[in-house]
């Protein structure tokens, strides 16, 4: 079988290793190279780098017209789509004969869209999960093929829901791909009144609202992670983890100068971890002791 794999980020690395560990991938297509790094030099995306070392061969087309092009010559049999980038032109999901897959890290029908991980985040979700649905022209609108929940636990950010999410997809998507070829699913549609969106996440979103209540604060630190923000003495610092408390002050206000304990629009949060404006990674109270925040002082 001629699978062509489709994705871009770290996100889908468990799923290319995967696949071609069991039933092997014949192309890959990526993004383009882009700068990064302080020196803007170009980098290959991590789904490039992995499929290098695999020795499998990779294309990175600049537009849908190149994409098409390059799936109109390869005929693969299935391809395979995980967090890759680009909105695919219709035409080209007919071309293979078991059409293209799509893992997405939701329970579809909920959480649509670029960002389904940080906004069950932001939303303080207990439960998520993947999907792997038979791609439409709307954007994850197709077929259900394959579903698994997956709790999110109080310790979770961005990170680390991320890596549980990727790894136990991988395991999904080989799993549904087998089956699929050989006839034994049937694709389920999805229940159109239950669709929720999950947007691009907003770079004013980023910093933090001392005005919401201390468990919406705390939703968006792990959301966010590790790029939520404040501003201390009118220097950015980000932060990291944080846990509700009791406590009450003007939203902001550092209520407890040891603990970095601050306000928010109800109760309050304590600071475990954050970045400071140096750069360095600290815990809330070595911040306090290298800062010396004062009680009433506010972070805006």
């Amino acid at each position: 079988m001629k699978v062509l794999f489709l994705g871009t980020p770290s996100f889908s690395l468990p799923s290319l290793e995967a696949l071609h560990k069991e039933v092997g991938v014949s192309w890959v297509v990526t993004q383009p190279d882009r700068p990064s790094g302080r020196g803007m030099r170009k980098r290959p995306p991590p789904v490039k780098e992995l499929a290098e070392k695999l020795g499998i061969p990779v294309f990175q087309p600049e537009s849908k017209e190149e994409l098409g092009s390059i799936v109109s010559e390869l005929k693969p049999d299935v391809c395979i789509v995980v967090a890759y980038g680009m909105i695919l032109p219709k035409k080209v999901l007919r071309i293979p004969k078991f059409g293209f897959l799509n893992l997405h890290p939701s329970l579809l029908p909920k959480f649509r869209g670029p960002a389904p991980i940080q906004r069950v985040l932001m939303a303080g979700e207990e439960e998520t999960g993947n999907t792997v649905i038979l791609m439409t022209e709307r954007v994850d609108a197709g077929p259900i093929l394959a579903q698994e929940k997956v709790r999110v636990e109080e310790k979770d950010n961005l990170k680390t829901l991320s890596e549980k999410l990727s790894k136990k997809g991988s395991e999904l998507l080989v799993k549904t791909l087998m089956a699929w070829v050989e006839g034994r699913v049937e694709p389920t549609p999805q229940k159109e009144e239950e669709a929720t969106y999950a947007p691009p996440v907003r770079e004013e979103e980023l910093r933090i609202c001392w005005l919401a209540p201390s468990g919406s604060v705390r939703d968006r630190v792990r959301g966010l992670y590790p790029d939520a923000y404040t501003y201390f003495r009118g220097k950015r610092i980000k932060v990291l983890k944080v846990s509700p408390v009791e406590g009450e002050g003007e939203p902001g206000e550092v209520i407890d100068e040891r603990h970095l304990i601050v306000a928010c629009g109800s109760g309050a949060v304590k600071i475990e971890e954050l970045i400071t404006p140096k750069g360095r990674r600290v815990s809330g109270e070595d911040f306090c002791r290298g800062y010396s925040p004062k009680r009433g002082e506010l972070l805006k």
